[in-house]
């Protein structure tokens, strides 16, 4: 017992120097001196033990005692704030008495009950984190029926299965009752493992399931078996952000039984324009130059990697509508933000909107280009054919996070929804859903098209701040009221000239985006939160639209989202829409060009501009990342990440849960294999049925999960062989009647597991 309690009291003074130096330091900052204290009485503990006396051990109990109600006072019951304050001051408290225990003469039982009690306290914090907690469930006024569901084949015949993105199959046979008897039906293997990351949702077309990969590999599966029926490489290239998010289809009107009657269209990662014939898998020899239009023409010069597609085209009557793709925060005057249309039977350009010289309607005067540095359009669009009008999700002008000297319009169009004429591309109106925007607030989801119970005609834009909006689709005009809100002016360069107002959506729920406190830090163990709390108080914050800096603030919600391009599904029938989101502050800040180089040369850099990043041209580099503590874990308290439904009749949330667990990861990047439900970051997007199911993958813990419609409980999970960045799809088979979900599965994001899988599941064949 001497030779355990010196060591222990040797531990303790390590913590107890930590808390009390780092305690001291966040009162000196103005913060909670609850860590200066509990350092001073762990000392004086580590002290007692160290000579023996069992007064030490009830010192560390009655720090635990008293914890509780400090807890309480700072952060109420909400239980991952509990477990970040207590569970240490717990387990220390049960060292402490079975010391106590051990040094008393004669044994005291009263030590040893203690000491029980916060074993038994410890063991049921960690058992409670298990369990889902901040699980948001439907009001007694939100209705729900789920559907009987028409098992009758329909095509998923574009990214958003529909061109509304609805991404909502009209199936009931896998449903509410059954779908815990989903297996594995194939599986096929791409061949394409790398680089970049899968975030593939394939099409499917009569009896075929059309995949492509992260470097552009496309393959024609059968419904049935996933067996290949051919493939097609068209040998793409890129230094890096190598993805397919989708593909396009476009059938030829009176061309039955002619070669590419049936065409996919391909936008690369080399920014090509392919046609492939769905049913051979050969280049259309009437498309462009022999199958390919070259997206490059008219934009200039283009260094390898600064322009090209990631996501899937759109396909409009007999329009292929393109955006691109551009690197963030590299230079001014990068490539042009220009949208335009094809013919989807020629490759000839049809119109082109150039937003910062609208008297170019179709190629750039001879000898010029496209407007460079303008706003881009890099997600996936949506179209409305009785209006015949084009919603285009924009981007913002580069670099994000200087604000002077972009091309003339940029202002207007930044992080704006823009409607276009699909016959001139003309604008018919736009939407601004950030003002002046120097914080990479790119609108990165598919709008989505839903008709509201009221019958009104609507577009649904979520976006990385976590707001929702709901406007008119022929006008524009805000559904939801949104409102211009004063938002913070310190902070920002000299050069720089922030907007006072920015809108916010207060006619919709706003999905995370919480206001941050020192309270509100968090950390696995009352050790790295106190690194943490020292972290925001030495940060700059003021709330949402804090400016970027030369001196270092966080940026809530982070560049990531909120909402990103895994869109939204949504249940027209229950005026239901799911999604997905990610809860993780940025840190960032400039720094002058001069000192950009030193500043930096420690700090890692991808070159895809989300990371430093130089700006050049302008008089500052950036610099950004997730705000982590030292173990890794955010800095913020959970849930990382949700699903969320919500109620489009009364415009509320109906259900919220954590977004899967830890299972796959612990600090310093090691799994942990602790499946604790505090909600991951999500990535990719949603697909419900009128079987009253929503499907997701976008896990860190490699699960492909069904929930429950109504009320989001789990009904199903199937454990994927590595992560999946992709959102799932769903369809009937012709030849077999058997609906089947598929996803493609190449690893979760900032995952090293990766993997080269399109997955089918299916309930199990009738005899």
């Amino acid at each position: 017992m001497r030779l355990l309690s010196r060591l222990a009291a040797i531990i303790l003074v390590v913590l107890a120097i930590g808390l009390i130096g780092g305690g001291g330091y966040l009162v000196s900052l103005g913060g909670s001196p609850y860590y200066l204290v509990a350092g001073l009485a762990y000392l004086v503990s580590a002290i007692l033990v160290w000579r023996q006396r069992a007064a030490g051990g009830w010192l560390a109990a009655l720090v635990a005692l008293l914890t509780v109600p400090w807890a309480i006072w700072e952060s109420g019951l909400d239980f991952w704030a509990l477990f970040a304050r207590l569970l240490t001051p717990f387990a220390i408290a049960a060292a402490g008495l079975f010391f106590a225990w051990g040094m008393s003469r004669p044994r005291s039982r009263i030590a040893a009950l203690g000491a029980l009690l916060f074993v038994l306290l410890f063991a049921g914090g960690i058992g409670l984190a298990f369990i889902p907690h901040g699980v948001v469930s439907p009001a007694s006024d939100m209705t729900y029926t789920a559907a009987t569901g028409k098992d009758d084949p329909s095509d998923w015949f574009a990214y958003g299965r529909s061109n509304a993105g609805d991404r909502f199959a009209p199936f009931g046979q896998i449903n509410r009752q059954n779908v815990g008897q989903l297996q594995l039906a194939w599986t096929y293997h791409t061949g394409d493992s790398g680089p970049g990351i899968d975030q593939n949702t394939p099409l499917q077309i009569d009896d075929l399931v059309y995949s492509c990969t992260r470097n552009d590999k496309v393959a024609a599966l059968d419904a049935d078996t996933g067996e290949a029926r051919w493939t097609y490489d068209p040998q793409s290239k890129s230094p890096f952000w190598q993805r397919c998010r989708g593909l396009g289809y476009y059938r030829m009107a009176n061309a039955a039984g002619q070669a590419c009657e049936q065409r996919l269209v391909h936008t690369t990662i080399d920014a090509r324009l392919i046609e492939i014939d769905a049913k051979t898998g050969k280049l259309c020899e009437d498309f462009g130059d022999h199958g390919t239009v070259a997206l490059s023409a008219g934009m200039g010069e283009i260094i390898p990697g600064f322009y090209f597609q990631t996501s899937a085209p759109l396909v409009a009557r007999d329009f292929i509508i393109v955006g691109g793709w551009v690197v963030d925060n590299q230079m001014r005057g990068e490539p042009s933000g220009v949208i335009r249309a094809f013919d989807a039977r020629t490759g000839a350009l049809a119109w082109a909107w150039d937003l910062a010289n609208p008297s170019i309607t179709r190629d750039p005067p001879a000898g010029g280009t496209y407007t460079r540095g303008t706003p881009n359009s890099w997600s996936t669009a949506s179209y409305d054919d009785q209006l015949g009008l084009v919603y285009l999700p924009m981007g913002n002008a580069t670099p994000d996070y200087f604000g002077q000297g972009r091309p003339p319009g940029s202002e207007e169009y930044n992080s704006s929804i823009v409607a276009l004429d699909v016959t001139t591309g003309r604008e018919r109106w736009h939407f601004r859903t950030v003002n002046h925007d120097i914080w990479d607030y790119d609108i990165p989801s598919q709008p989505a098209l839903i008709d509201l119970p009221d019958g009104q005609k609507a577009l649904l834009q979520t976006t990385k701040r976590g707001q929702i909006f709901l406007l008119d689709r022929a006008t524009g005009k805000p559904i939801a009221d949104v409102v211009e809100k004063p938002v913070p002016q310190n902070g920002a360069v000299p050069e720089e000239t922030p907007a006072p107002t920015q809108p916010f959506s207060v006619g919709m729920p706003t999905i995370g985006a919480d206001f941050l406190t020192e309270q509100k830090t968090w950390g696995v163990t009352m050790f790295d939160q106190l690194y943490c709390r020292i972290a925001f108080r030495k940060l700059r914050y003021d709330g949402d639209f804090t400016p970027i800096g030369l001196t270092p603030a966080i940026q809530q919600p982070g560049n990531t989202g909120g909402m990103n391009w895994g869109s939204v599904s949504f249940d027209q029938a229950n005026g239901r829409v799911f999604m997905n989101d990610i809860r993780i502050p940025s840190v960032f800040y400039l720094v002058p060009s001069a000192d950009y180089k030193e500043a930096t040369a420690h700090i890692h850099s991808d070159d895809t501009g989300h990371g430093p990043s130089p700006q050049a041209g302008t008089p500052y580099g950036m610099v950004t990342g997730v705000w982590m503590s030292p173990l890794n874990i955010p800095c913020n308290q959970p849930p990382f990440g949700t699903i969320v439904a919500v109620d489009l009749k009364t415009r509320k949330i109906a259900w919220q849960i954590p977004a899967g667990t830890a299972d796959q990861l612990g600090p310093f990047g090691v799994a942990a294999g602790m499946p604790m439900t505090m909600g991951m970051p999500t990535y990719a997007g949603t697909a419900a049925t009128a079987g009253g199911l929503v499907f997701f993958a976008g896990f860190q813990d490699f699960y492909l999960r069904a929930y429950d419609a109504e009320n989001g409980n789990e009904l199903w999970k199937y454990p994927l062989p590595v992560g999946a960045s992709a959102t799932p799809m769903t369809y009937v088979s012709p030849k077999t009647g058997r609906q089947y979900i598929v996803v493609s599965v190449g690893g979760a994001a900032y995952s090293p597991k990766v993997g080269d899988y399109v997955m089918a599941f299916a309930l199990p064949k009738k005899e």
